[in-house]
Formats: structure tokens, C-alpha cells, sequence
């Protein structure tokens, strides 16, 4: 079976050096005592995704949708 091409971001490239700092920190602060690992797992999801859908944006021009305003307490 041929490989399928892979699908656009919302994910970061494997290679991408933010994502490497993004798991560099996460590691870093467990290790630190500054988070606990769930703590650490959730920053690196949001921020990973978060910068997947940066590269999304350049990938796809005219996708400038960064989630619903939320309001704040």
C-alpha cells in the first residue's frame, strides 16, 4: 500500500525546534519539582498544538481561526 501524504498541521513538525524546546521545558519541569508529569503533559499539548496550528496557518493560507474569545473572570 502506498504511504499517504501526512495531513496538514495542527500538529508541529518532528524536527521543529520549538517543539523540541517545547519538550525540553516540559522535562525540565518535572524534573525541577516545578510541575508534576500531568501538568507538564498538558503545557506541552497545548503549546504543541498551539504551534502546529501556526505552521497550519503558513501552510494554508486564509487560516487565521485561533479558537473562540473566551471570556475571563
Amino acid at each position: 500500500m502506498p504511504a499517504s501524504p501526512r495531513p496538514s498541521p495542527p500538529f508541529p513538525a518532528p524536527d521543529s525546534a520549538v517543539l523540541a524546546l517545547i519538550v525540553a521545558n516540559a522535562i525540565n519541569s518535572v524534573t525541577s519539582g516545578e510541575a508534576t508529569i500531568e501538568q507538564a503533559i498538558l503545557h506541552a499539548a497545548v503549546h504543541g498544538w498551539y504551534e502546529g496550528h501556526i505552521e497550519g496557518e503558513d501552510a494554508r493560507p486564509g487560516c487565521d481561526f485561533r479558537g473562540p474569545i473566551q471570556a475571563r473572570p
